[in-house]
This record gives C-alpha cells, structure tokens and sequence, in this order.
C-alpha cells in the first residue's frame, strides 16, 4: 500500500501549486531539445520524440511509483532503436514499443521490480557517475555550427565546431546561465533556478541580438496532437521474431533506467517503494505510446533531477511537463525555438554537478578495493557501452565478490569431549564457493569413533553444502566411524530434511530439536 500521509511540501497549498507549475515548466523546456535529438539518434522525425516525451511523461505522472520523476525519450533506448529503423523501418518501431510496454506491464503484475534492491550500492554510485558523465558527453553536441551537428547519445558526432567569437559567446552564456542557477536561490525562490537561468538568459540574447544557436537551429518542434495510428507491420510470426528482440532489450534498460532513478529520487525525496508500480505504469505508457506515433521512453534521470531540485514533489509538475511540452508544440513553437541552447546546456551542466557522486572520489581509498573497483567499472561501462550492461556487469561482479570473500570465511574450531567424541564448531556459511573448503576442515583418519559437526555459527545455505555433508558424511562412514550433526537452524534444517537426506534427534539437542544423527537416517553408521 502508498503511504498516503502527506509531507508539508506535499500538502496542495497556492504557493505549493506555485512551485509545482513552475518546476514543470522548467522540465519542460530542458525536454524539448533533449527528445529531438534522441529522436535523431533513433533516426526518426522529431515529433515522434516529443510524442513520446509528452505521452510517456504524462502517464507515468498519473500512475508512476514515485512523484517527482520525470520520464520520456532517452539516448539509452534511441541507441538501441537505430539499427531496427534502419533495417525495417519506423512503423516496426512503433510496434516493437507496444510488445515492449506489454512485457514491462508483466514484470509490474508479476512484481519483479522488487529486484532491483539487489543493485549493489557501489554499482549505485557508478550508475549515477556514468550518467553524469554522459549527460555532459551528450550537451557537447550543441557547440557545432547549427545544422552540421550528428547528435549521439554519448557524445559528439560529426560536424564542425564552433570556433572564435562563436564559441566564446556560447561559452559565456552557459557560464552565465549556470551562474544565474546557482546564485538565485540565495537571493530567492519565488521562482526555480534553472528556470531563472533559462529566462533571463534568453531575454539576453534576445534583447541584444545575440547570433548564437537556439532550439529551432535543431529542428521545428510544431506539429499537432499524436494521432491514433495502429503499427502498419504484418502480423505474422516473422515479425514477432524481429521485434522480440529489441523489445527485450528495450524493456529490460527502460526498467532498469526507471528503478535506478525512481531509487535515486527516494533518496532525495524521502519516499521508498513502488518499484512495481512504475514497471506497470512505464509499460502502460510505451503501449499508448506506440499506438500514437511516439518512439516510447523511460524515466530520465536528468529532468528528474531538474524537477526535484526545482521543487517539484507531487505528481502537478510532471503532469505539467507533459501539457507544457504538448502545448509547446501545438502553440508556442516559434517562441520555444528561439530560446538560446545555451541556456539549456547550462541547466544540463548544472544537472551534472548535482548528479555525480563527488564523495565517491572521495571514498575510493577507504572503501574495500572490490567495491572500488565495481564504483570505476560501472561508471567506464555506462559512458562506453549503455546503462543495461553498466548495471549487469557491476551486479555479477558484486555478487561474484561477495561469495568469494564468504567462501574464505569457512573454518572450525575442534575440541574433544570428556567421552571422547571430537567437536568441529563449523564457522561461516556453507554454500557452493565453500564447500570445497568445508571438507578439507575434517581430518577422517585422525578423528575418533564418534565425530560431531556443531553449525551454531553456521548456515547451510543451498545444495552445493548439502552435498558437502553427505559427501563428508560417506567419507566417516567408509572409515568405520559415527558422525552427529548440531545446532542447525530451522530453515537449514527443513532443507537438509526436505533432501531427504537427514532426521531430527531431539534428545541430542534439546534446545534447538534440531539435532541429526546421519547414521541412524541412513542405517550404515549404527545406532546411538
């Protein structure tokens, strides 16, 4: 269930409506060039990236798992959509968006955003890094000669560079613009900062003329309301092969993006949960989406941010977004388009200072070295490769990490009884990286008759460990000797005895009545 008691920001007073308008609109406006050039990655026109924008970004305002979060076209999925426009056309695309939203809607229902809490936090730090980074990389695009520029979703493509009096001027109204952003909140907060730094930004430019590029040098973003279009493709099983694929890989790094962002706007929100919700409400989106001409989308990390650090806490303002960028392109293209790149290039810097995880440089030396390690790696394959990858490769390297460091942990302490009997107090988890380690603790044929194996600072974790004890377990049986096992915890016991492998003896354990007696299950080792 939501947790439906209100913070004060989030209680809808007129100055809170106030806030969430303003920071809507200033989503809205660093949107515009953000989803034309992700529409020119994925090699399509750019209304469709700004029907997609509009489209994803008002659903998943409506029904998304955390307010705050902004969503729309992003470089992550053009990158992967280039090569399917290329080989079949826009009208697969469409398509291949609604199969996409269809299995996100199924890993919503089937509750598998809960997984997302085994993202490791170093690989946390290195998705944010990454993504700082490539924002920055992504802004580059916008200091070519207007109209030469190949935009990418990492970087700089073709074209010539601005140069002279040109790129001094666009260097200082990006200085200027962050400058703006970062003194106004010190001198108030009637309005957002970076809406601030928008605004008088270009009053600048325009006031004085300045021959500088601005949003329409990208391209026109007028155009009408998304018309209602059913995917012109065969409906053959051909097709469903061609466009399987891609919506795996598209649902897969929309999810991924989504749940990383929806866990970073919770940190800075104080709100956790609904990680479900939005799979449901990402997947809903990219299916309206396809069926009205969009490229479909996810959240975006950027405006998310813009929208939180301006203020935004309900869902008002991403609804806002969304009607702003639609009334953008229905009746305020002409004024859109001559607001300076500038100014949104100094708002996206911005958004880099405050994503990136300074402290992370920081700790890099006290941290444990893996965790360093998987901070840096995660960081270079988001920059080189896409976030998707980023995220896999730094959660196996973890979890890799991990095991080892468990399976090294593995020992015994030995004592012998006033009867005899030799006690290994097994230490550490057993599962398959220690198993190995567990069967070189015991010394067969130096041990008495009577053998007892205490887990009370173990756990018997999988079958890996199960075969371990019964493999040592044989080896004591082919000496001639008796084993005991000890102090099992009652999950690990409902495993062992779920095996089949293993019974209770209560008396030998009164306290636990857990206690197991290998010979007497079997019937090779003898009786008490």
């Amino acid at each position: 269930m939501p947790d439906l008691r209100l913070l004060p920001e989030e209680r809808l007073t007129p100055g809170r409506l106030r806030i969430e308008i303003l920071a809507g609109l200033t989503v809205a406006l660093a949107l515009v060039p953000e989803a034309v050039a992700f529409a020119f990655v994925a090699g399509v026109h750019p209304l469709v990236g700004l029907y997609a924008a509009f489209l994803v970004g008002l659903v998943t305002a409506l029904i998304g798992g955390r307010p705050g979060m902004i969503s729309g076209a992003t470089g992550a999925l053009a990158v992967v959509m280039v090569s399917l426009v290329a080989e079949h056309g826009v009208e697969y695309l469409f398509a291949t968006v609604v199969l996409m939203g269809i299995l996100q809607v199924i890993a919503g229902v089937m509750r598998w955003g809960k997984f997302i809490r085994l993202v490791p936090h170093p690989v946390m730090l290195g998705f944010v890094n990454g993504l700082a980074i490539v924002i920055f990389l992504a802004q580059l695009t916008q200091f070519k000669v207007p109209g030469t520029a190949e935009v990418s979703g990492h970087g700089a493509g073709g074209g010539e560079w601005l140069s002279g009096p040109s790129l001094w001027m666009m260097l200082a109204l990006v200085a200027g613009t962050m400058a703006i952003i970062w003194l106004m909140p010190r001198v108030t907060r009637v309005i957002p900062a970076p809406l601030a730094g928008i605004g008088i930004t270009a009053a600048v430019v325009i006031a004085f003329g300045l021959d500088v590029p601005r949003v329409g040098d990208l391209a026109s973003i007028e155009g009408g309301l998304p018309p209602f279009h059913i995917p012109v493709v065969p409906l053959t099983w051909e097709t469903f092969e061609i466009i399987l694929p891609y919506a795996v890989i598209l649902a897969a790094i929309g999810l991924i993006e989504s749940l990383l962002t929806l866990n970073l706007v919770g940190e800075m929100t104080g709100k956790r949960g609904g990680a479900s919700q939005e799979c449901v409400a990402q997947g809903a989106a990219n299916v309206i989406t396809g069926f009205f001409g969009g490229m479909g989308g996810c959240a975006m990390i950027g405006q998310s941010m813009i929208n939180v650090k301006s203020g935004g806490r309900t869902r008002i303002a991403a609804v806002a977004a969304a009607l702003f960028l639609l009334s953008f392109i229905l009746f305020a293209a002409p004024l859109i388009e001559v607001i300076p790149l500038a100014a949104l290039v100094g708002v996206m810097f911005m958004v880099v200072i405050g994503t990136f995880a300074w402290n992370s440089i920081r700790i890099l030396a006290k941290v444990p070295m893996t965790d360093a390690f998987v901070i840096i790696l995660v960081t270079v394959v988001t920059v080189y490769a896409d976030l998707a990858v980023a995220v896999v490769v730094g959660v196996i390297v973890s979890a890799l990490a991990y095991a080892w460091n468990n399976a090294r942990r593995i020992h015994a302490k030995t004592y012998v009884t006033p009867e005899g009997a030799k006690v290994y107090q097994v230490q550490g988890p057993l599962f398959f990286g220690s198993a190995e380690g567990f069967t070189e603790l015991f010394d067969v044929k130096a041990d008495p008759a009577r053998v007892i194996v205490d887990f009370a600072d173990s756990r018997v974790v999988d079958q890996s460990a199960l075969q371990a004890i019964e493999a040592m377990a044989m080896k004591y049986e082919a000496a001639g000797k008796r084993i005991q096992l000890r102090h099992l915890s009652r999950d690990c016991h409902r495993l062992l005895s779920k095996a089949g492998h293993l019974m209770v003896d209560s008396e030998d354990d009164p306290e636990y009545a857990l206690a197991v007696d290998y010979g007497v299950r079997t019937g090779i080792l003898g009786g008490h």
